[in-house]
């Protein structure tokens, strides 16, 4: 399950990119957690400057605007890579790069 995080003080576009990530999570079926976060603190742990933005898997995705519902669909639906982004290449690794 993924782990969504909307990173916002409350604003009407921070309230709009949690819908809009709603909207798409319903679409898709995709089963996720999303929770809101407003604290200035934790926001700025996570270097984000512009709200609102978006936290997926504790990565961040997108800041300071409202991605379009295509946009959200193709960043929700992504599959996560690895730490190196090459663990289907066996002749590189031997199993965990991590």
């Amino acid at each position: 399950m993924k782990k969504i995080k909307i990173l916002g003080s409350g604003c009407p576009s921070c309230n709009q990119l949690a819908d809009a990530v709603n909207a798409v999570l319903a679409a898709e079926g995709i089963a996720a957690s999303v929770e809101k976060v407003e604290d200035i603190q934790q926001i700025i742990a996570y270097n984000v400057l512009s709200t609102p933005a978006l936290v997926v898997d504790e990565k961040v995705l997108c800041k300071g605007r409202i991605p379009s519902h295509a946009e959200l669909k193709e960043l929700l639906t992504a599959k996560p890579q690895g730490c190196c982004g090459n663990h289907g290449n066996k002749s590189k690794h031997s199993g965990s790069c991590c």
